[in-house]
This record gives structure tokens, C-alpha cells and sequence, in this order.
């Protein structure tokens, strides 16, 4: 399946064509280990990359509210499967390849299940001891964020 284009709601900014895009980084934890999902060949940005649940901070919501509903979208997680959501230092990342320039808030989310349903975002995914995410194909900045909570 082919990215759809993106079509904002009333009140969202599309950021496609902005140097500058606000971003959660969403670090996904259960039981000691992490969820990292590989991008799906389909997705515009990092197509092939293994990388955490990500959105763009696109309205005037809550960073929290965000979040539960980019769980929600890319894994089926509601919001009683989420048991804390801690918020780190914001990370400015420069993506030349792509002219955007990312303003991201890393959050780790700690739940209470193993169990989520894919979209189409993601080819693939599997939970991981932190450290063994090293030898991966990660999104650029990744390392940085998970640095932020292991």
C-alpha cells in the first residue's frame, strides 16, 4: 500500500513542504525490552529504516495526547494499555536528505501488554533489548533519543 497523501484536518499544519517539523519519538516498553518497527518500503520518509512509534505534532493538542494516539494508529494500543509516559529533553535533528530540520520530543511509553496490531506504516516489528538495536538499520537520531532512557 502506497502512502496516502496527507490531507490535514481543520486545525492541523501540514508540514510536508516545512523546513521545520515538531515530531514525538515514542520509545515503546515492556518487560526490559523495546518495540522497534521497520518502515514499510511504501512510507516517503526512511522507507526500510527500523525505528520507534513517531508523529508529527501537528495540532494544538497534549504531547501526551499525542502520543496515545499515534499507539493507538500504528500498534491498537489504547490508552488503559499505557501504564506511565515519560518525556525527555527535546532533540533538534538536521535531515538534509529530506531539506527538514526535526524538532523532536522523546517520550518513553511503558505498557502493560506485548501484544499490539501493526498498520501499514510498518513492514515489521519485534521487541528488543536495548542494547542489541546497535547492529539495526536505524532512522537517523534514534540512537540519540534511545540514549535519552537506557
Amino acid at each position: 500500500m502506497a502512502e496516502p497523501k496527507f490531507v490535514p484536518k481543520p486545525g492541523q499544519v501540514d508540514y510536508t513542504n516545512i523546513r521545520y517539523a515538531p515530531v514525538v519519538n515514542v520509545v515503546v516498553a515492556h518487560g526490559g525490552k523495546i518495540l522497534l518497527v521497520k518502515r514499510s518500503a511504501d512510507m516517503r520518509l526512511y522507507p526500510g529504516y527500523w525505528n520507534n512509534i513517531a508523529g508529527f505534532l501537528d495540532d494544538d493538542r497534549d504531547v501526551k495526547d499525542k502520543v496515545c494516539e499515534e499507539l493507538y494508529e500504528e500498534l491498537g494500543l489504547s490508552k488503559s494499555d499505557v501504564v506511565k509516559l515519560t518525556i525527555a529533553r527535546p532533540l533538534c535533528q538536521e535531515a538534509p536528505e529530506y531539506n527538514k530540520t526535526w524538532l523532536v520530543i522523546p517520550v518513553l511509553a511503558n505498557v502493560k501488554t506485548a501484544n499490539f496490531k501493526l498498520d501499514w506504516e510498518a513492514a515489521e516489528a519485534k521487541w528488543f533489548v536495548p542494547n542489541e538495536t546497535r547492529s539495526l538499520k536505524l532512522l537517523p537520531g534514534f540512537a540519540e533519543v534511545l540514549a535519552q532512557f537506557f
